[in-house]
């Protein structure tokens, strides 16, 4: 049985930092693409970033720039680092397999951005 832990999230300015952990057990963690995504209040869960098996990288258009993904097979866990936050980032972020599977998703993190 899959299960994803998210943590890392938490409240911080804009303009501030945070890195997002998601430790993954019950699966080949190391011959999955992973993916972080996110759900605002209010909205549809959207892709953020994604990383292959070979370690390629892809971020949508409005994390460019200020968010990291990565990934530690030896550990099995994916990470996302957030720089330089806007209010807009408020949401909370989940990690899943790319494309995701209904079947691994957790309880997420909440991130909130705010002054």
């Amino acid at each position: 049985q899959v299960q994803l832990v998210e943590s890392g999230g938490g409240l911080v300015q804009p303009g501030g930092s945070l890195r997002l952990s998601c430790a993954a057990s019950g699966t080949t963690f190391s011959s999955v693409d992973w993916g972080w995504y996110r759900q605002a209040p209010g909205k549809q869960r959207e892709l953020v970033a994604t990383i292959s098996t070979n370690f390629n990288r892809q971020y949508v258009d409005f994390v460019k720039g200020r968010f990291t993904i990565s990934r530690d097979n030896a550990k099995n866990t994916v990470y996302l680092q957030m720089n330089s936050l806007k209010p807009e980032d408020t949401a909370v972020y989940y990690c899943n397999a790319f494309p995701s599977l209904t079947r691994y998703w957790g309880q997420g993190t909440q991130v909130t951005v705010s002054s």
